[in-house]
């Protein structure tokens, strides 16, 4: 913090004392900044646009999971780029209700994909529900893949 302080009180100093040659140079960093920034806006908004592009599907499913791990999930790559990696958390809600049901504490699972995924492809396993409030049924809710983070090929 004080390093930065130091180097703003600088560039002012030598914006003052030298405008004609402190200007261009200013100018010219201030171009390049805006260039990266643009860059690694716009990388954000394709990956969040691939992210929202997956379909994930979370059901709790005993027919095909053990009691230990209930939670049916479905990752479909829809992309034309394999799905590297890929982490969420998942949400539980009751249905027609946008309070989400799942314990907010530290001790809450984040879920990840253990392999890529490529285009196309799906894949499949069970994972055991996310720590809920007092009073509800696994059973009885919805689940929801929240906060993904991920990157692709």
């Amino acid at each position: 913090m004080i390093v930065g302080v130091f180097l703003l009180i600088a560039w002012l100093v030598l914006l003052l004392k030298y405008p004609a040659k402190a200007l261009p140079v200013s100018l010219a960093a201030l171009c390049a900044l805006g260039i990266v920034a643009a860059v690694v806006a716009w990388q954000q908004t394709r990956l969040d646009h691939q992210l929202a592009g997956l379909d994930i599907s979370l059901n709790v499913d005993t027919r095909q999971c053990p009691a230990t791990t209930p939670l049916f999930v479905t990752v479909r790559n829809t992309q034309d780029a394999p799905l590297i990696t890929l982490s969420w958390r998942t949400a539980a809600y009751f249905p027609g209700d946008r309070n989400d049901l799942a314990a907010n504490d530290y001790s809450r699972p984040q879920y990840s994909a253990p392999h890529a995924i490529p285009p196309g492809e799906a894949w499949t396993t069970c994972l055991p529900v996310p720590p809920l409030r007092d009073g509800y049924r696994a059973e009885t809710l919805q689940y929801r893949a929240e906060a993904l983070e991920g990157s692709f090929d």
